[in-house]
């Protein structure tokens, strides 16, 4: 009889394996979490150079109006109301330019352009985060909340006036400044003439940096229309940012005389200097990187300041 032949069981060596799970269906972002993550990009929250460039100007003034560190209230008030408004800036910036932001390489993507954020929906925040910080300046006193009315106009108006005008960047330094003389009356409960020296400062230094923020999208800008101070000053523009800067630096001395402010305060001005010569060095190409991160630069002489003060005041 012949022997019975059973087939070989075929062999598995160097087949792939398929693991049960690699056929499922792969989780997705939650729909909670992609809104979450458009409401930040929305209010620029992952993106904090804009909160620095407000706080330390602001931080300034509650330095000195406190004559060294202010009450821990007001230091509280300022620095949630900084995040706030400066979020609530944003999101009117977007809404305005909700139809520009599209035909501009860096803003394509925001939630408002791409329609990700209904238009509603960002009136809704800017009112909520406009009246959280309405509250916190409830807690300071009336010369303060009466004050903040000017916050709030300058904050609602300026993403419009590209629209209209050449000189956008220096409604924003308006802006910008105006918790300047919010700090003093804060703090103090009257306004010195001289807290104004301070708030010129602030002024053209935003609008110097803002120049070189509008730099970057000079060419988009001039094809759909919109306006800055970058477009007006043209080929003079680095030319007028370091005269703008060192108008603002000598603002800050006539106020350290009037404020009795001493060595440490002169040499953080030093510092702002340097860095403001920098700026103007590493934009000679107009290279809109380049100005990019001149304008994020400004941080460091902002922060150089207020330590400046901070010393200032601390070795009294």
């Amino acid at each position: 009889m012949g022997k019975k032949k059973h087939g070989r069981k075929p062999s598995t060596k160097g087949a792939p394996v398929t693991k049960a799970f690699a056929s499922a269906p792969q989780p997705q972002p939650s729909r909670t979490r992609e809104r979450l993550q458009d409401f930040a990009a929305l209010t620029r929250i992952d993106r904090p150079i804009g909160i620095y460039l407000l706080l330390w100007p602001t931080l300034w003034a509650l330095w000195i109006a406190a004559e060294g560190l202010p009450s821990l209230k007001n230091l509280a008030i300022f620095v949630l109301g900084v995040v706030l408004m400066r979020s609530a800036g944003c999101v009117i910036n977007d809404y305005a330019d909700r139809h520009f932001d599209g035909h501009v390489k860096r803003t394509r993507e925001r939630p408002l352009a791409t329609g990700r954020i209904s238009s509603r929906d960002a009136l809704v925040l800017f009112a909520v985060l406009v009246g959280l910080s309405f509250v916190l300046v409830l807690f300071t006193n009336a010369t303060t909340v009466w004050l903040s009315f000017g916050a709030l106009a300058l904050a609602a108006c300026y993403p419009f006036m590209k629209r209209y005008t050449y000189y956008p960047q220096v409604v924003l330094g308006a802006a910008f400044s105006w918790g300047m003389p919010m700090a003093f009356t804060a703090e103090t409960g009257h306004l010195p003439a001289a807290a104004w020296l301070l708030y010129l400062a602030n002024l053209l230094v935003t609008v110097a940096y803002d120049t070189y923020y509008a730099m970057t999208d000079r060419e988009d800008d001039l094809r759909i229309g919109v306006k800055s101070t970058a477009i007006l000053f043209g080929e003079a523009d680095r030319l007028i940012i370091a005269t703008l800067q060192g108008l603002a630096l000598l603002c800050l001395l006539l106020a350290a005389a009037r404020f009795g402010l001493g060595l440490y305060f002169h040499l953080g001005l030093g510092v702002a200097a340097l860095c403001f010569a920098w700026e103007f060095w590493s934009t000679r190409d107009r290279d809109p990187q380049a100005c990019f991160a001149a304008f994020l630069h400004n941080h460091w002489a902002g922060l150089a300041i207020f330590l400046g003060l901070v010393v200032d005041y601390g070795l009294r």
